[in-house]
């Protein structure tokens, strides 16, 4: 105890003679260690970690109008803060007016409107408590929001899509039962992200806090934070599963405050451990959109928001996966990655990464037993390189696909597969191998084994071309023998061995006419009744042919139409993402929409962002029957005919791939029974 004491005294005496040799940052980081700094200090130490020592006065350029639209909610509320920090009466009206003066003049600079739930307020609480002078406190204020609070703080913003991809990397089944709940990290999030933790934790656990968060510099320590928040407390989280919605949101906005100062060291510890166990390109590829000044043009922020809400898991990018894929025997906590390349067995043999397991991700629906085999022999060889301490031996697993969108969807069906397994560490190499292949250039051969440049699909872009029934050979080529006698080899020769055998099975297993048991109508029913006293009109199980029908022709012309505005239609009673079947079996980026009388399926133009055609225009009166496969509960085929004294007559059929199937179907069997129910009054 005697050891630690001095030791304290002698660090904190180091600090005190740096701070008066005005050192900078870096020398203070290396002093404080990412310790608490003694409260004498803080407010010197604040403003080194924020690079805003004698900066001067930016509040000269104010023009002293407090003239904004909601300039008596900014007053309000500074004097709520006010009475709340207990104030001597004769100092609160000059404090008011100096936090109104401050936030008049942010929102000036910055053209941002003020809102009581911004949190800026709660920014400025731990910030009055270091006893500067209004400038001072300003430019603090101004580098803590410029660097360490998120743009986009807002419902179903950017940050909260990012934070949701980096539970579900490190807690999958977490995630997964919180979207089951539909609780999303906006909801319970959004006040963290605002305040750095400042609205809900006490004023002491802040002060530790912020002392560690400044000298770490890293603006995405806060998700690591709220990461590390949710993660131990998923106990309590799970154990909730039968209350409702609001009082698991209340729940877990709380568990911040139970924090204390004595923690903070650990938790924060913690949280960079986290942040080491994590892909590093997010950091690279998000840091600009989601902190500072540049907000970029409108649509690019567009984009990059709906780029993050539709991916499958966390990104890669390819320099990071080439770069641990070539430190070979390396160490340490960090992430190492076991790499899984799903591309089709003809583009693996025609180029791939040393230590890339094969995984064919079209074998999942030609054969799935086969598939099974596949990957539990995949988690085998996996446990092996790791004991073995080989450059493939990571536990973090990143899928590879061929950058390529038409054979790409197979893979993200692969990834699902595995998510849905509550499978941790699960990423995907962003653009796949035509990214990996461009970065290696002139070095390819070094950097790729066994490439081949007549027949690499980046090498020669014509491979990538063909049309749907060529597309559909690719897939389903054949190859003899394995690749070698390593593990590797062996196990992509039993992914391989039997693909001559899996050129019609694609087809088969979407078309085969196994019975289902569960009735769905009955040509004595009433057209009104069809779905009632049922659970639900989705049904697990195989589909059901039936009478013969003619299949709308996919090459048949579409209208073309805006998806923006579609999406935006006032009759829409739900909607979602969803992947369109076609007759030749590929997937195809789509929506499908519920609405009051129809059932719709726009299918995106991959050529033409933001364009679609309407693929399917059904009456939901027309729906008879809606099953799915019991080995894939997500693809849904919806059956439309006709009720006929000899039974019920198949006309048509829709086929799609719904991430929310249960939901998505429920709603349209409520929806059935509401248009029906209109008919027969």
């Amino acid at each position: 105890m005697a050891d630690e004491l001095s030791s304290d005294l002698d660090w904190s005496k180091e600090l005190e003679e740096a701070l008066l040799q005005e050192c900078d940052f870096g020398s203070l980081r290396n002093i404080c260690k990412g310790r608490p700094v003694p409260e004498k200090h803080r407010a010197n130490v604040w403003q080194i970690c924020l690079q805003v020592q004698g900066k001067g006065n930016s509040l000269a350029a104010f023009d002293g109008f407090f003239d904004l639209k909601e300039q008596s909610l900014i007053r309000e509320d500074c004097a709520q803060l006010v009475d709340k920090l207990g104030n001597d009466e004769d100092e609160k009206v000059s404090v008011v007016a100096d936090l109104e003066s401050m936030v008049t003049f942010f929102c000036k600079s910055r053209q941002e409107a003020y809102s009581s739930d911004n949190g800026w307020l709660d920014l400025m609480q731990p910030l009055l408590a270091l006893k500067l002078n209004k400038s001072d406190i300003y430019n603090c204020f101004y580098a803590l929001n410029n660097k360490y609070i998120t743009r986009d703080c807002e419902k179903n913003g950017k940050p909260f899509h990012l934070f949701r991809l980096l539970l579900q990397y490190h807690d999958p089944e977490l995630c997964s039962f919180l979207d089951t709940k539909r609780i999303t990290p906006d909801i319970y999030a959004r006040s963290w992200f605002r305040s750095l933790f400042a609205c809900v934790c006490d004023l002491r656990v802040i002060q530790v806090m912020w002392d560690v968060y400044l000298q770490s510099s890293d603006p995405f320590l806060g998700f690591f934070m709220a990461l590390v928040i949710l993660v131990n407390a998923r106990e309590q989280i799970l154990e909730a599963e039968n209350r409702d919605k609001q009082f698991i949101v209340e729940l877990i906005s709380s568990f911040p405050s139970a924090l204390e100062a004595e923690d903070i060291e650990d938790f924060c510890t913690l949280a960079q451990y986290y942040a080491s166990k994590t892909p590093q390109s997010f950091r690279r590829d998000y840091e600009k959109p989601l902190f500072g000044s540049n907000l970029g043009t409108t649509r690019a922020n567009e984009e990059i928001n709906t780029q993050l809400s539709q991916m499958l898991c966390l990104p890669v990018g390819a320099s990071e996966l080439l770069q641990i894929n070539n430190m070979a025997g390396v160490g340490g906590d960090g992430v190492r990655y076991f790499v899984v390349d799903c591309r089709p067995a003809d583009q693996y043999n025609s180029g791939h990464l040393q230590t890339a397991m094969h995984l064919d991700a079209n074998l999942m629906l030609q054969n799935p037993e086969e598939f099974n085999t596949a990957v539990q022999a995949l988690f085998s060889a996996q446990q092996q390189a790791i004991l073995a301490g080989s450059a493939a031996g990571g536990e973090h697993l990143c899928f590879v696909g061929s950058g390529r969108d038409e054979e790409d969807q197979y893979v993200n069906m692969v990834v699902a597969n595995f998510l849905q397994k509550h499978q941790q560490y699960v990423s995907m190499a962003r653009g796949g191998y035509a990214a990996l292949h461009n970065l290696l250039g002139s070095h390819i051969n070094e950097g790729m084994v066994d490439h081949n440049p007549k027949q690499c699909i980046v090498c020669v872009p014509e491979i990538g071309n063909l049309s749907d029934a060529e597309n559909g050979e690719v897939f389903r080529n054949t190859v003899e023998g394995a690749t070698g006698d390593s593990l590797f080899g062996r196990l992509s020769s039993v992914v391989k061995s039997k693909s001559s055998e899996m050129k019609e099975k694609l087809s088969n297993y979407i078309k085969n006419e196994m019975n289902v048991e569960e009735r769905h109508v009955s040509n004595t029913d009433r057209l009104g009744k069809r779905y009632r006293n049922m659970a639900s009109v989705f049904t697990i199980g195989d589909d059901e042919e039936g009478e013969d029908f003619v299949e709308q022709s996919d090459d048949e012309k579409r209208e073309v139409i805006s998806l923006d505005t579609w999406l935006k239609k006032p009759e829409i009673v739900y909607s979602c993402q969803c992947r369109d079947l076609d007759n030749n079996g590929f997937l195809h980026p789509s929506y499908l929409l519920v609405m009051d009388t129809h059932l719709y399926i726009l299918r995106e133009i991959p050529k033409k962002k933001g364009m679609a055609i309407i693929q399917s225009r059904r009456a939901l009166a027309s729906i008879v029957k809606i099953t799915s496969k019991k080995k894939h509960p997500d693809l849904i085929t919806f059956s439309y005919g006709t009720n006929e004294d000899t039974g019920v007559r198949i006309t048509n059929r829709d086929r799609c791939l719904i991430p929310t199937a249960g939901e998505a179907t429920k709603i349209v069997k409520q929806q059935i029974m509401k248009v029906l129910d209109a008919l027969e009054s």
